[in-house]
């Protein structure tokens, strides 16, 4: 069993201002830190979470099983809504996000996610699916991979790494992690090689995320999300990094906020010019010093909540 740390824990359960009696979603159940917290303050109320990681199903099931109310579904989170829909659920109360790679997939060597550790490329959360690591960095063209080298891993040594790629694999397939950070390092310059930080983590970052269609998936969750929401239900979302924080970002203010104002401006608003959605922080949440200093994880968090005022 895991010893994961779930990210902004307090701070995301209090922003979705649960009622006991509501219909709650965890979009990103993990280890099941949130949907725990999510279930100990809705006894009249029921919780479905959703994980495309098989073993993130069987180990919530043991960590969350004295609860009754709640089903676990073992799923992309791209296809909750069909799924509840399917149920009988066409609206609920609150709808949790927390994007982070939950640590048990870094930790298990052999799921292919650490460059710290060697492993087969692998990086996919769902085993089931075909596309993985090993496929994107043999397979993709240079194109495709200075693209997502530089969209997804903003990495300034794009064009160079995936050129470096091209040329290794020419000679024998790129099979494992080291492998490939070993490819990452011979072609940064050496003062980017003392830099903080690991000189092969925005690389990882872009073929995780390419792998599992994160971002895809990240938006259509969150279209969904927005208009599943009864009156008064509110979306939480935890993000890792500034491109999935700008999507989070934009699409919340798509719906919370008027660009500007059809009517005279000394009219009185009417009830069809106000948003249908409200802003619940401005500003994005963060840790605390004390979490970071118990869980560094949680040091580039962003938390951002939304709520539905009216239909």
């Amino acid at each position: 069993m895991s010893n994961h740390v779930s990210v902004l824990l307090l701070e995301a359960i209090d922003s979705l201002n649960i009622k006991a009696d509501g219909v709650y979603v965890d979009l990103t159940l993990g280890r099941g830190g949130h949907s725990k917290e999510i279930l100990r303050r809705i006894p009249c109320g029921y919780l479905y979470a959703f994980d495309k990681d098989e073993e993130a199903i069987k180990e919530s099931e043991v960590n969350l099983k004295d609860f009754d109310n709640k089903k676990l579904i073992h799923d992309d989170f791209r296809n909750f809504k069909d799924h509840l829909k399917s149920l009988g659920i066409n609206s609920v109360d609150g709808i949790l996000m927390d994007l982070g790679v939950s640590s048990p997939q870094f930790d298990d060597i052999d799921r292919g996610f650490s460059y710290k550790e060697e492993a087969r490329l692998d990086m996919r959360m769902d085993q089931r699916q075909s596309l993985d690591a090993y496929k994107v960095v043999n397979t993709y063209s240079l194109e495709d991979l200075t693209r997502i080298f530089k969209e997804y891993g903003e990495d300034k040594f794009a064009y160079l790494v995936a050129k470096k790629i091209v040329k290794e694999r020419q000679v024998a397939p790129i099979e494992t992690t080291t492998q490939l950070v070993d490819i990452i390092k011979a072609v940064k310059p050496q003062k980017e090689l003392l830099k903080k930080g690991h000189p092969a983590k925005q690389i990882f970052q872009a073929i995780r995320i390419e792998v599992n269609d994160e971002l895809g998936a990240l938006k259509e969750a969150l279209n969904d999300a927005i208009e599943m929401l009864n009156v008064g239900g509110r979306i939480a979302v935890i993000t890792f990094h500034s491109l999935e924080d700008r999507i989070v970002k934009n699409a919340f203010n798509s719906v919370a906020k008027v660009e500007g104002n059809r009517r005279l401006v000394f009219a009185l608003p009417k009830a069809e010019d106000e948003p249908k959605y409200r802003l619940i922080n401005n500003k994005v949440i963060i840790a605390s010093d004390k979490e970071l200093e118990n869980n560094p994880r949680s040091k580039s968090a962003k938390l951002r909540a939304i709520e539905r005022s009216r239909l």
